[in-house]
């Protein structure tokens, strides 16, 4: 019976490529294969749905229904059983169509006289790209035979419809890779950014995905699954004593010698696939239980099996990750996700980042800002949609991503960059100014960084000084933990750069969503209020010495100012201060150049050190808001959680207060204090920190500017008076009383 429905299988293909390699028009095609197939299955119905959207399909096809329906019948992902099959990715198959769930009747098409129903996705890699539907009036459900039969069938739809097999009239046969797409995600870093797409890792094109000779294709896929053996055995054994990565590879090792993936791929090769689609169709079948399965360790093996399929098909298409093209120019990197090293290699050649995956804190999205490169994630489809060379623009402030825009939709784009550009050249005119506003009072304006790449904004943008230097990248972007004279040198050529000008140190900020790829990943519920920052610094003494030892020796006898992260109590402040204090002893013992003077602080990133007893606020040099995790916290609002990252506002009359109180604290007992954050760079939330007593902020160079330019325009005592308005008449945010005052003031002037 087996061996039946394979002959069977391969006489259609043979059939279907040959309809494919025809001159007939796309919907010519079209008929012609829905006409075949019905035959073949002794079917009376054999239709085909294609994505007209994102979220509405449209019947291109049918052999059976009435053809007056042909382009004019549609319905939304999940509606009616065809629907359900698009929107789950999976397979419906029930004797009495009419009577199962979520079934719609739709009269105009004639279907109401068959009762079975036989639906499989088309889809390529898990992107959907359609519904293939075979009826028949006899009530009964289809074999297993049958299902498998038609999947093949669908999967070299799926390839054909790639290739543009089926161009035609209609939105849902034009030109997949042709029509404009307007996507969204989350800002990971801000800016806005025009130029053509970059593939990290350019889709493999599958021009063959029917075969004639089972046998040949077998022997193909065999010998280039021996290949794959032997690449992942060679990066076991480059792995060393990394029991990290040995883990990830066995993984790899365990599914590339896998029976059972193995006996699937040649099952396909047997219906008449060719090598590669067999393993394009595994692949789409793993990429679609994917996002059924809730239990991350399963999602995470299925992911590696989604990698390995993509290394098997660079093998067997020869397509490799160096496809010989050339980047375009203004290279906007689109990936499905990237590592912070790989994006180090690219550097500020590129103008802007979409990732597929990732998330705000993810060492990708830490080297972006440190990069200064507007960077979106979680933008979904994005690396099914795009091909190389692609025009893309990047909105990193409403996170939008326009892929092959129309005309208008550019026009009005290069209009927002063109007036940024001339915001930009205004903020250049006060670059040497003071951020004093009208009241007299100043307040300084610090930039963050975390590579050296980044030194150069001190001068450019203003800055003060650097607010924050983020340690962490530099343990973040290599395989193994660097050396101490490495961090030493690189400290000194930091503050070399910075001349003269004051450098905050933070020391290492890992754990959460920063795992170095050399220490073993804690499964935690909770991450971000798990072991990270200070707390795996003092229970791993040995790392936080070797860092604060580079610090000092870079230091050569200049100030060193350090800071340490994520403090939630005054205990563990004295206990690294503590550190400090027997690594410069031990220094002084080694006969190396102290710092002049030093200054250790920490950072308020808890509300719990809000509250810690006055002797804290006195012992501590100085302290930093980090306002990114302090709001997370304050709010309960996980900030990598899209459904409430944005639900609370800063501006919000109770974090305010919070922050008068901290503020109030740091005065009555002399204790220099900064806000560090993405909400520093922000004009209207620094106007309202500095109106309620902050007087130093740390932002993102770019940020410098346009916060200067509103600081100088507003009366600080005015704004305080705005804002204690705002909080006494009940409001619960005080933001748009602020921007009617901003614009009072910018009409006046």
């Amino acid at each position: 019976m087996v061996e039946r429905f394979e002959t069977e299988s391969r006489k259609l293909l043979g059939r279907l490529r040959d309809a494919m390699a025809s001159d007939d028009a796309g919907q010519e095609r079209l008929d012609k294969i829905t006409h075949l197939i019905a035959t073949s299955m002794g079917c009376e119905v054999c239709s085909i749905y294609l994505f007209r959207d994102e979220d509405t399909l449209e019947l291109c096809a049918t052999e059976g229904l009435n053809k007056a329906s042909v382009h004019q019948t549609r319905m939304k992902l999940g509606e009616g059983l065809v629907g359900r099959v698009a929107k789950r990715k999976a397979v419906v198959n029930t004797p009495d169509a009419p009577q199962a769930p979520g079934f719609r009747f739709m009269p105009e098409t004639g279907e109401e006289i068959y009762s079975s129903f036989l639906g499989v996705p088309i889809q390529r890699i898990g992107a959907a790209l359609g519904v293939l539907v075979v009826q028949s009036r006899t009530a009964r459900e289809y074999s297993a035979d049958e299902v498998y039969a038609l999947e093949v069938v669908a999967m070299v739809l799926a390839e054909m419809t790639e290739l543009g097999a089926f161009v035609g009239d209609g939105a849902a046969m034009s030109a997949r890779h042709s029509q404009p797409v307007l996507l969204r995600g989350t800002v990971g870093q801000e800016g806005v950014a025009e130029g053509h797409v970059w593939l990290h890792e350019p889709r493999v094109v599958v021009s063959n995905p029917i075969a004639d000779d089972p046998e040949t294709e077998a022997i193909r896929l065999e010998s280039a699954v021996g290949l794959l053996r032997i690449s992942v055995d060679q990066m076991l054994s480059m792995a060393g004593g990394d029991k990290d990565q040995q883990q990830v590879i066995e993984a790899y090792r365990m599914f590339a010698n896998s029976k059972g993936w193995m006996r699937r791929m040649l099952e396909s090769i047997s219906s008449g696939l060719s090598a590669e689609a067999a393993v394009e169709k595994e692949q789409s079948t793993a990429r679609a239980r994917m996002g059924q399965v809730p239990d991350a360790y399963l999602r995470e093996r299925l992911s590696d099996l989604d990698d390995l399929s993509n290394r098997l098909l660079r093998i067997l298409t020869g397509q490799g990750s160096d496809t010989g093209a050339e980047m375009p120019k203004n290279p906007i990197l689109v990936a499905r996700n990237i590592g912070p090293a790989e994006l180090l290699d690219y550097g500020r050649k590129l103008r802007g980042i979409v990732l597929e995956g990732g998330s705000v804190g993810s060492h990708a999205a830490i080297v972006a800002r440190a990069l200064a490169i507007p960077l979106l994630v979680h933008v979904g489809r994005i690396t099914d949609d795009a091909l190389n060379g692609d025009h893309i623009m990047l909105d990193g402030e409403q996170g939008i991503v326009h892929l092959r825009p129309d005309d208008s939709v550019a026009s009005a784009f290069r209009d927002k960059i063109a007036m940024q550009a001339a915001a930009q050249e205004r903020y250049a005119s006060i670059r040497d100014e003071p951020a004093q506003a009208k009241c007299g009072s100043i307040v300084q304006l610090h930039m963050n960084a975390g590579l050296m790449a980044d030194l150069p904004s001190l001068q450019s943008s203003g800055a003060e000084g650097v607010g924050l230097f983020r340690t962490e990248l530099q343990f973040l972007v290599r395989n193994q933990m660097p050396k101490r004279t490495e961090l030493a040198a690189l400290y000194a050529r930091v503050l070399d750069a910075a001349q003269g000008k004051r450098v905050v140190f933070r020391t290492l900020d890992i754990g959460s969503d920063k795992v170095l790829p050399y220490m073993k990943p804690n499964d935690e519920p909770n991450p971000a209020l798990g072991w990270r920052a200070i707390r795996v610094g003092l229970d791993k003494p040995g790392i936080m010495r070797m860092q604060l030892q580079a610090l000092i020796r870079a230091a050569n006898g200049r100030p060193l100012t350090v800071m340490f992260p994520f403090v939630a109590q005054f205990e563990e402040y004295r206990d690294a201060r503590a550190e400090m204090d027997k690594t410069m002893a031990r220094e002084e013992r080694l006969g190396h150049v102290l710092p002049s003077e030093i200054e250790v602080g920490a950072m308020l990133e808890t509300p719990s050190l809000a509250f810690a007893p006055r002797k804290f606020f006195e012992e501590v040099e100085f302290l930093s808001v980090g306002g990114n995790d302090l709001k997370q916290f304050f709010f309960a609002a996980d900030r990598e959680n899209e459904r409430v990252r944005r639900r609370y506002d800063t501006l919000n009359v109770s974090y305010l207060s919070f922050l008068e109180g901290i503020v109030e604290r740091c005065r009555d007992t002399g204790t220099s204090l900064s806000f560090c954050g993405e909400d520093a760079g922000r004009p209207v939330e620094a106007l309202c920190f500095a109106a309620i007593g902050f007087r130093i902020l740390s932002m993102r160079p770019a940020s410098i500017g346009p916060v200067k330019s509103l600081l100088r325009r507003c009366n600080l005592d005015d704004v305080r008076r705005v804002i204690h308005d705002a909080r006494d008449r009940g409001e619960m945010s005080v933001r748009a009383a602020v921007m009617e005052y901003v614009r009072a003031q910018s009409a006046a002037q």
